[in-house]
């Protein structure tokens, strides 16, 4: 197959051609007899995109969604690889609980990996045989799972994830500097009428900050390869830099902030919670100037119903795997970011920093995992039109440039219009 007149994120305008679920050669290069041809009519070809933060439920909560589900919410994104999280049931927190969910994602429409969990009944010996995308996210307070663990365990896990060469994903909130007093008075309805803005008043910014300076001190006295997951604050980036850790961020942190809760509800409630706009604002400025290693979803879908309750009820976490790339490259619509900063963030910084060497470029040799995007067909983002089992966006209404049609392996996965049968693989195996 060769597509031509391709515009890659530097601007080039090349043709690719793929053979065997590879990238052959990327140039000016002249047709093959009987070989397939795609027209990209000059719109930009990025890399599919790598979330190396997802909750795809499955085992255990298939009603909020399964690997079939959020594997073809992610193709219809641009996403072609994902992480899934250990919080599901049975938790991936040892050997047994891993191979449950890798049997459960053979469902899987795109290439994946499993991240392996801590708790204090875990069993790192057989946990640590498997093929582990990472270790964690290891919670440093308790979130959707209860999995969240003391200092002495979490050091344990990063000195044994350093000696198998395993990263060690971190949740950095440090409950001791939570503010228990901002969840003592009215805090209003269910859902929508929820003052959801106590809930980012309770999980304070200090937290985080606190939270990722232990991570990267643990990191350094263990040699575990420390990696900040959902990085809410700028304090929180620095710290990371400072540390020498890697961090992401998430789209609800970069396009959402404290000023959105009074429309969200409790369908803004996640951990962390959103901050402020001025924090907000300071975290774009990572993300455009490169502080920002990557940016993730934390996809962690609820149906309505959960969401449709108290604020200390309604469960935390929000759907995001197929808007990730659409947002960000409206805002290169809006120019505020460049086509390489998104390429870089969603694609070859996660390779880089999660050793994918196949993935996450568009050059000879590497996987043909590829997405096309018209820049000019930008478009309302509305939940009704997601594929994810959770049919609301938190997103709802902001501008998105979703995918012309999405490739894994040199194979349609998504064609704009539906979805083709191809089988997503173990990225560890």
């Amino acid at each position: 197959m060769r597509i031509e007149n391709a515009t890659l994120a530097d601007g080039r305008v090349v043709d690719v051609r793929v053979e065997d679920g590879t990238v052959e050669a990327v140039g000016d290069l002249d047709p093959v007899a009987d070989e397939e041809t795609v027209d990209a009519e000059e719109n930009l070809l990025l890399p599919g995109a790598i979330d190396v933060h997802v909750h795809f439920r499955e085992p255990g909560f298939e009603h909020k969604e399964t690997w079939e589900t959020g594997a073809r919410s992610a193709a219809a994104g641009g996403v072609t690889t994902v992480a899934d999280q250990p919080n599901t049931n049975p938790t991936t927190t040892d050997g047994a609980g891993f191979d449950t969910k890798a049997e459960r994602a053979a469902k899987s429409c795109i290439d994946y990996g499993i991240n392996g969990g801590v708790t204090a009944d875990w069993d790192p010996d057989s946990l640590l045989d498997r093929p582990l995308f990472a270790l964690g996210e290891v919670f440093l307070a308790d979130s959707t799972g209860d999995m969240g663990i003391e200092a002495d365990l979490f050091s344990e896990a990063a000195e044994r994830a350093g000696e198998a060469g395993v990263p060690v994903t971190v949740h950095a909130e440090d409950a001791d500097l939570f503010d228990e007093s901002a969840i003592e008075g009215d805090l209003g309805g269910v859902g929508h009428d929820a003052d959801a803005d106590a809930w980012s008043a309770y999980r304070t910014a200090e937290a985080e900050a606190a939270a990722v300076e232990r991570a990267v001190r643990v990191g350094g006295e263990t040699g575990a390869q420390i990696h900040i997951a959902h990085t809410s604050t700028p304090e929180g980036v620095d710290a990371a830099r400072d540390g020498g850790a890697t961090c992401e961020a998430t789209p609800h942190h970069l396009f959402l902030s404290r000023d959105d809760l009074a429309e969200l509800g409790t369908y803004g409630r996640m951990n962390p919670p959103l901050r402020s706009e001025a924090r907000r604002e300071a975290m774009f400025e990572r993300l455009a100037d490169g502080r920002i290693d990557m940016v993730a979803t934390d996809h962690a879908p609820h149906t309505r119903e959960e969401k449709e309750q108290s604020l200390l009820d309604a469960p935390s976490g929000v759907p995001g795997v197929e808007t990730m790339v659409p947002l960000l490259l409206g805002a290169v619509v809006e120019g505020d970011l460049t086509a390489e900063r998104v390429r870089d963030v969603v694609a070859a910084n996660p390779a880089e920093v999660f050793d994918l060497p196949r993935k996450g470029r568009i050059e000879a040799g590497a996987d043909a995992d590829l997405a096309l995007y018209d820049l000019d067909a930008a478009r309302e983002i509305r939940g009704s039109d997601l594929h994810s089992k959770c049919d609301w966006t938190p997103f709802e209404g902001h501008t998105g440039v979703f995918p012309e049609w999405t490739m894994l392996r040199g194979e349609f996965v998504w064609d704009g219009d539906g979805f083709g049968e191809v089988a997503g693989e173990n990225v560890r195996d």
